[in-house]
């Protein structure tokens, strides 16, 4: 998908790429996070933001799983303006309102969100070298954060000064401006490389699980990806019911975890690449993560605000800051022309991880509390850590 004589010149079409790429998935986490950020000001349950979310992975995971022959065929680019398009028509239809628009909206974003990191990681693993791959990969994964943080503290203001509707309509028109730039940018690195042939189900799975590292990748990101929608989803309502913030502080609160997170992406990256240890770092964020989550979920409201400030940014910095080692990790261990269509594979048990999560939250919410459910998430962190550490006994035998 990418010309030939990028490969002479590395650097200058590295940068572009990233720059593009980390654009999208910023927009995808503006889209994501819209209805929980706003949700105090338009009336927005629970239940209704479990349905929103239930609803973008349940189409996000079959995009993913067989979105790689389409980024094969089309090019990373001009998917990336696809998504941009499903980001527009979703925030269109979550500004109507009603349940049934924000649930035509959640399914609208599936199709954005389920290809949009196959098609980076294929796109830029042609473009870096093998000993910077974590750091890049890292880099560009900060796309989540710099659109989590950006709404956290943008969309509030915005929803109570104008309503709701108008958070929606700024997410739709920074889509446009990027469908513009993804189109300028798709002749240079739409090359002349004939897509590889196409893969059955059972062979897009074996390409999960003939590696066991791989597979242990895929088993550790489900509960990894649930911590994280919860925390980019449903921390705010938290903190106005549980920890005592208003609106504003909680938002402030969410946009110290996605800071964090914006931190520890750049950060964990570049251990990675220094220390080249990916799955030991993968390790250490999830002993972090299922500490902060249990932390908050037990006795969050005696923190008192400096101190759930605080356990916010360690609570991003590692529940949402470990996607870019994890990624870089699968681009590593992938067969190389098949990279696309493994990290798609493997984004597929993260989705079911996502997928779960509102379900799991909105279940134990019911019965308890949300306190219970981020203790209930911390345990399957650490479930998830352990899965990594068995997998990693074999990285002596297949060789770093």
């Amino acid at each position: 998908m990418v010309d030939a004589n990028l490969a002479a010149r590395p650097a200058s079409a590295l940068l572009p790429a990233l720059g593009a790429m980390t654009w999208l998935q910023a927009l995808v986490a503006l889209a994501l996070f819209a209805p929980g950020v706003v949700a105090p000001r338009a009336h927005i349950e629970v239940w209704q933001l479990s349905m929103f979310s239930c609803a973008v992975f349940a189409v996000g995971i079959p995009a993913s799983f067989w979105g790689g022959g389409f980024i094969a065929r089309l090019g990373s680019l001009r998917i990336a303006s696809l998504c941009a398009v499903a980001i527009v028509a979703s925030m269109a239809l979550a500004s109507l309102g009603s349940t049934a628009a924000l649930l035509a909206a959640g399914l609208c974003l599936g199709l954005a969100m389920g290809p949009e990191t196959p098609a980076s990681a294929a796109l830029l693993a042609r473009l870096v070298t093998a000993e910077r791959r974590a750091f890049v990969f890292s880099v560009r994964q900060t796309g989540n954060q710099i659109g989590a943080v950006f709404g956290s503290l943008a969309l509030p203001a915005l929803a109570i000064s104008f309503g709701p509707a108008w958070c929606y309509a700024a997410v739709g028109a920074c889509a446009l401006l990027a469908i513009a730039l993804f189109e300028w940018l798709r002749p240079a690195y739409a090359g002349k490389i004939a897509p590889p042939p196409k893969l059955d189900l059972r062979a897009r799975l074996a390409l999960v699980t003939a590696d066991r590292r791989i597979a242990m990748l895929a088993l550790a990101s489900m509960p990894f990806s649930a911590m994280q929608v919860s925390l980019n989803t449903i921390f705010v309502t938290l903190g106005t019911r549980e920890l005592g913030l208003s609106h504003i502080e909680a938002g402030m609160a969410l946009a110290c975890a996605q800071a964090g997170g914006l931190v520890g992406r750049l950060g964990w990256g570049y251990v990675a690449m220094r220390l080249d240890a990916s799955r030991m770092v993968l390790i250490v964020i999830g002993l972090g993560m299922a500490i902060c989550a249990a932390l908050l979920g037990l006795d969050g409201a005696s923190l008192g605000r400096p101190g759930q400030f605080a356990f916010a940014a360690l609570f991003g910095l590692t529940a949402s800051g470990w996607n870019g080692v994890f990624i870089a990790e699968i681009a590593r261990l992938a067969p190389q022309n098949r990279i696309g269509e493994t990290t798609g594979a493997v984004l597929t048990a993260s989705y079911l991880g996502l997928l779960a999560a509102p379900a799991l939250v909105s279940i134990l919410d019911g019965a308890a509390s949300l306190g219970a459910a981020f203790v209930a998430l911390a345990c399957l962190a650490l479930c998830g850590t352990l899965a990594l550490i068995w997998g990693d006994h074999d990285k002596d035998k297949a060789g770093r």
